[in-house]
């Protein structure tokens, strides 16, 4: 079995960044020092803000951030499809009239849509990216260039180089000022916070194994539209291809693989795994399951267990079993729990919220940007974002290829998923194609690299 000598919790941050290819020859990003301005709202302290990505998510992201306090406006939108930008223009004019100014000319459609969302926000505005992951880090990368806040959705990047690229854009940000908050919401759920803290103090002893469960339905799919691109077809079902999306282990159990490395304060240094699809028939390239074993820098492992088929048992939860007990935390558990030994029944219960109202997490992550940004609060999420994403990642890259990765060989990896995407068109090939069945490539392990 293959280890490594210095481990991930080792490194300190300067290493993390080296590993990643970000700091050369003393110089940040290779290039001179950047002087950091003050970047925040605009004299009138109204906050301009900017949607890339008018899913539902996105629709959900902006209508968070114009709850937030003080003065703000959205000035743009942007997606590749027509109706999904009248959707959200609708709903938050009719439910924030004042605070929604998007003309029809700031109103973009397309492949480049991003940009022009993002250059109508002007320095110091906000973009929120809610698009396919895919798109995250050259959508953050031109952000930033442009000197604009950034809110951007899970999963922040599909494949290693992406992912490097992403933490070259937010050390730039710090370099700027620049405030970073990533849609891991978890980390912004109050009584999840606490949680960790007593785990961490040793409620449960020293944490030995983790436990990240998402188990479900079928991922929906839309069939293939007439006259629809290829392009707009993968898009439009985005969580249906990898290129897009990551895999259904990184893009769906990103939450519960984040809130199990947090419990046990560390990230794992190598993974093995399997997967595949049993019962799928969709044209999509989607495993139906997944099953994936990391080990931490101590020798004690996460398993992450993934599975969408009908009829079969649901869960959805990061479970942590320590020495002395277990807790039952993470996405999907309203109300985290903490038990004395392993058997988690109300009478072996030693710990629960008892706090206020629980606020909604959702909208925590972007009182907080705001916040930070009226206030010249420092914030960049963006290393830790980029860690947990490299997480789902090495365990796709482990369980379709059916081999022992370690997490630095997937961290230097220059496999691709989606190469040139700042010049992929709707009428292009797509990226992955289909055969004459209009059936795609699936991975195969023990035959994938």
């Amino acid at each position: 079995m293959q280890t490594q000598s210095e481990t991930l919790t080792k490194h300190d941050r300067r290493e993390f960044l080296k590993q990643s290819g970000i700091l050369v020859a003393g110089t940040l990003l290779g290039t001179a020092t950047v002087a950091a301005p003050r970047v925040h709202a605009a004299e009138d302290n109204t906050i301009n803000i900017a949607l890339v990505g008018c899913g539902g998510r996105g629709g959900g992201a902006v209508m968070q951030a114009l709850s937030t306090n003080g003065p703000k406006k959205l000035v743009a939108l942007a997606d590749v499809f027509e109706h999904k930008v009248q959707g959200v223009f609708k709903g938050a004019s009719e439910r924030f009239a004042a605070e929604v100014e998007v003309p029809k000319d700031r109103q973009f459609v397309g492949l480049d849509a991003y940009r022009h969302a993002i250059d109508a926000v002007a320095p110091g505005g906000v973009v929120l990216l809610a698009t396919a992951p895919a798109f995250r880090p050259l959508h953050v990368e031109y952000a930033v260039e442009k000197g604009v806040n950034v809110f951007m959705e899970k999963s922040f990047g599909v494949d290693a180089p992406g992912v490097r690229r992403l933490l070259k854009a937010g050390e730039l940000a710090k370099a700027k000022n620049l405030k970073i908050v990533g849609g891991l919401m978890s980390r912004h759920s109050i009584p999840l916070q606490q949680a960790v803290e007593q785990l961490h103090a040793g409620a449960i002893g020293e944490r030995i194994t983790c436990w990240a469960y998402r188990e479900h339905g079928p991922v929906g799919f839309g069939k293939r539209q007439e006259g629809e691109s290829l392009v707009a077809h993968q898009i439009r079902n985005y969580s249906n291809f990898t290129w897009l999306n990551g895999s259904f282990l990184l893009d769906w159990l990103i939450h519960n693989l984040d809130v199990c490395c947090w419990a046990k304060g560390m990230y794992p240094v190598f993974a093995q795994g399997q997967g595949g699809r049993q019962t799928r028939k969709e044209k999509d390239q989607l495993f139906d399951h997944y099953a994936v074993e990391y080990t931490f820098p101590d020798g004690t492992r996460l398993f992450a267990q993934g599975r969408h088929q009908q009829g079969t048992w649901n869960c959805f939860q990061s479970t942590i079993y320590g020495a002395t007990g277990c807790a039952i935390i993470g996405e999907g558990v309203a109300k985290p729990r903490i038990y004395k030994g392993f058997n988690p029944v109300p009478e072996n219960m030693i710990w629960e919220y008892t706090g206020a109202a629980r606020r909604d997490q959702y909208q925590v992550e972007h009182d907080v940007l705001f916040d930070c940004i009226r206030n010249d609060k420092p914030i960049n999420e963006t290393e830790r974002c980029c860690k947990t994403a490299m997480v789902g990642i090495l365990g796709r890259m482990a369980a379709e290829s059916g081999q022992m990765i370690t997490w630095d060989d997937a961290m230097n990896s220059n496999i691709e998923l989606a190469p040139n995407l700042e010049q992929l068109k709707l009428d292009d090939n797509a990226p992955v194609l289909p055969n004459e069945n209009d059936d795609y490539p699936i991975a195969m392990p023990g035959i994938t690299s």
